[in-house]
């Protein structure tokens, strides 16, 4: 399934955003109005909803429309991302969606109105969960290994993405679409994995938002 501020200087020339009149968008949830205490792409020191059409964008101020793509930005992505998930289904955006005027974002809002319910709908009480197998030598049989992997996860899942194999050791790199509350499910059924399978490792990662689930991408730089 794949569908489609506050307290910083202004004036300071550091080439990084802290506050601004520009939103950077992390994802798109259900209407709702709240404000979570959590430092946000350069160094913003909140993230906030934006609502229009029936939908909220999670946003936080910014000073540019096009953010530099660092470890410390992705990162910070990632945990507003986080924070959101631990409350509510989220369709997140890639990094550097930004809007130069929340007039803008509301605009884009209510004309992908029906692309972005349908992700919400489509992902609604769901996150998602990594898991990598990699080989500690030469003797394991890779293709039992995977299909082993597949077969006893695959069941407490909603939905796999095979994802791209980039190291030689690496025998599994799968991202799994659950249930909330099949979570305790499917992480007895990892934890057997790792039990049963000899010669690899098994690298267990998540909740994350559904990255792997949704397609959706805004008109970003507006």
């Amino acid at each position: 399934m794949r569908s489609a501020a506050a307290g910083i200087d202004p004036a300071a020339d550091s080439g990084e955003f802290m506050t601004g009149d520009h939103l950077y968008v992390y994802g798109i949830v259900p209407a709702a109005d709240f404000e979570l205490d959590v430092e946000g792409v350069g160094g913003a020191e909140r993230a906030y909803t934006v609502t229009a059409g029936g939908l909220s964008a999670v946003v936080s101020d910014a000073d540019t429309t096009d953010p530099d793509r660092t470890t410390e930005s992705m990162t910070a992505h990632d945990r507003v991302l986080s924070a959101v998930l631990d409350e509510r289904t989220v369709v997140p955006m890639s990094f550097g969606m930004a809007f130069n005027d929340e007039r803008t974002l509301r605009n884009v809002l209510s004309g992908g109105r029906r692309a972005f319910q349908t992700a919400l709908d489509e992902v609604e009480g769901t996150v998602e969960l990594g898991v990598k197998v990699v080989a500690n030598g030469s003797t394991i049989d890779r293709a039992s290994a995977r299909s082993d992997t597949r077969d006893r996860l695959e069941p407490t899942a909603v939905d796999v993405v095979e994802n791209d194999l980039f190291s030689d050791r690496l025998l599994v790199n799968d991202a799994y679409l659950v249930e909330r509350a099949d979570r305790d499910a499917f992480d007895e059924a990892v934890g057997e994995l790792e039990r049963d399978l000899d010669d690899a490792v098994v690298q267990y990662t998540g909740p994350f938002a559904p990255y792997n689930f949704v397609d959706i991408r805004i008109g970003a730089q507006q």
